[in-house]
């Protein structure tokens, strides 16, 4: 499916059609929630940033426009900043508890999960050793630390343009490498 598939795909959404919005999910869910597996550790909270994502794009909040790139990272963003937004939350209600209570329930994903989360991982993962150093550590700060592009300019201290400039060419060396592997080249 290519760029033009998930924009007819995009604008039937935007339009009500749940086909639309089951094949977009079909296609993106293993990537949103490796995704947001990465940036929160923990497989309940991905699969609900992964359904709030979807819910957003169903409701219409955000507005996709192809001029500004590909709908698959914007997508990406869409998820980085729920990601982050459920982190802050997390963290406000971690602040606010006065008492520690001991959870005892597992948290470990099941086989499945984590065999497909593997395979996710190893794959962004020779993406991102395919990536320059200074890319790596950018992108790394960026998506799965949750960092704004000006703290990042702080940490790395380096113009906010280049944070900026960087980003953008890892993003399409990354999509070019995996959209590769794939053998889904638009």
């Amino acid at each position: 499916m290519g760029k033009h598939d998930d924009l007819t795909l995009y604008q039937r959404v935007q339009e009500k059609d749940k086909h639309a919005l089951e094949a977009l999910y079909d296609k993106y869910e293993r990537l949103l929630y490796s995704f947001s597996y990465k940036m929160v550790s923990d497989p309940q909270a991905a699969e609900e940033i992964v359904q709030e994502v979807m819910i957003k794009l169903w409701k219409g909040k955000g507005v996709y426009s192809p001029e500004q790139g590909k709908f698959s990272s914007w997508l990406l963003t869409m998820t980085r900043n729920t990601a982050i937004d459920y982190l802050r939350k997390q963290q406000k209600v971690n602040n606010e508890e006065v008492h520690t209570e001991v959870e005892l329930q597992d948290k470990q994903p099941g086989l499945e999960q984590m065999v497909e989360w593997k395979e996710q991982r190893e794959r962004i993962r020779g993406a991102m050793n395919t990536l320059k150093e200074d890319q790596q550590k950018i992108i790394d700060l960026f998506y799965f630390k949750g960092y704004s592009q000006t703290k990042i300019a702080e940490i790395v201290d380096i113009p906010l343009g280049t944070v900026k400039g960087r980003i953008r060419l890892a993003l399409k060396h990354l999509k070019a490498e995996l959209y590769e592997e794939r053998g889904d080249l638009q």
